[in-house]
């Protein structure tokens, strides 16, 4: 019987029973706080997310991501063991930020243009945040800090790049055909030449299969975009409901106290447990949260990049619900953006005699 109870499904039940009692209990922080994430939605993740989508369907369809995959496999296979069409997912993903590189890995993964182990790679290497936010939200607006601004961006981009090197030793000893090659990636004619006719070549060869007018795979296009950002927009809601019940029972207070202490206990600070219990959960408020720490500016600096590198649950989820589909697995993902943050976090010591401000 005992068993039966700590089965994952009984659990997960008592959980979600659980949350709507706490929901009946507090319906209005419930509110407030859908009220709020809503707004986060609308107002940061919808502007800053829906084109990206739209546009990287759209690149899709026109070869454009073919194009690019030709021209940069001799460097995306050696570096990270990742076809060249990872190359432009990379860039994607670094210049839009999460969970931008984790939706174009799906969408490779579903024109078979990558295997699942090859895509759990580069999920790994492109979950980052995007320069704006990191720049201009938390360096300026945050820390009040632009100084900073180039030791955070050289520490969360750069580990990055270092889990990719690692990730190179992810799935060795799986089939690395997991998936069937597409005709694109077979073809003889194709292989036979090389650079920038092979990429054209491939590019030309990805729209006529296509065969989607340009105005079908525009409306496609939109459809889709909006389609994942309902997605993305209820699971913003759903961890900012979460939280605010945590905070409600005060079990955010009692984890931070218990981290606080074992902090101490390891010659650190308590006052690091608020920006890293918060960015456990959310990467807005964990770097707000690191802005604020009663520490020197090098530790609050290497406290956000850790939370930035991390990415919050919220993140995850979002990434764990566009990847579903494909048969990614979870784990690796969470062990990359464990090391990731102990990485960035440690770079940031590194790099601060040389980058870090006056």
């Amino acid at each position: 019987m005992s068993r039966k109870l700590l089965h994952p499904s009984a659990l997960t039940a008592l959980c979600a029973a659980l949350l709507m009692a706490l929901m009946a209990f507090y319906p209005a922080s419930v509110l407030a706080s859908s009220l709020r994430g809503l707004s986060i939605w609308w107002e940061v993740l919808f502007p800053a997310l829906f084109p990206f989508f739209v546009l990287s369907e759209l690149m899709l369809g026109l070869g454009i991501v073919h194009f690019a995959g030709k021209l940069l496999d001799p460097v995306m296979r050696p570096a990270f063991r990742i076809p060249g069409s990872g190359g432009f997912v990379l860039a994607m993903g670094y210049l839009s930020g999460y969970p931008v590189g984790a939706r174009l890995a799906s969408q490779l993964w579903d024109q078979k243009l990558i295997t699942r182990v090859e895509g759990e790679r580069l999920v790994a290497i492109t979950t980052t945040s995007d320069p704006i936010f990191l720049i201009g939200a938390v360096s300026v607006g945050f820390f009040h800090q632009p100084g900073i601004a180039p030791v955070l961006a050289a520490a969360h981009y750069g580990s990055s790049l270092a889990i990719g090197f690692l990730m190179r030793w992810h799935g060795r000893g799986e089939a690395e055909a997991a998936a069937p090659e597409p005709p694109l990636r077979r073809s003889p004619t194709v292989r036979k030449r090389g650079g920038l006719a092979s990429a054209l070549k491939a590019m030309h060869d990805a729209r006529l299969l296509d065969g989607r007018p340009f105005s079908v795979l525009v409306r496609d296009a939109v459809q889709s975009g909006l389609r994942l950002m309902i997605v993305v927009g209820g699971l913003v809601v759903v961890f900012s409901v979460l939280m605010e019940l945590l905070r409600e029972t005060s079990l955010i207070g009692l984890l931070e106290a218990a981290l606080g202490l074992l902090f101490e206990a390891f010659g650190g600070s308590a006052s690091s447990a608020a920006p890293v219990i918060s960015g456990l959960f959310e990467v807005t408020l964990g770097a707000k949260a690191s802005s604020e720490a009663s520490l020197d500016l090098v530790h609050r600096t290497a406290l956000a990049a850790w939370v930035l590198s991390w990415a919050g649950l919220s993140v995850h989820a979002q990434i764990a619900s566009l990847v579903s589909h494909t048969g990614m697995r979870y784990r690796p993902f969470l062990l990359a953006r464990f090391l990731h943050g102990l990485i960035a976090a440690a770079m940031v010591y590194v790099l601060w005699g040389w980058l870090g401000p006056a």
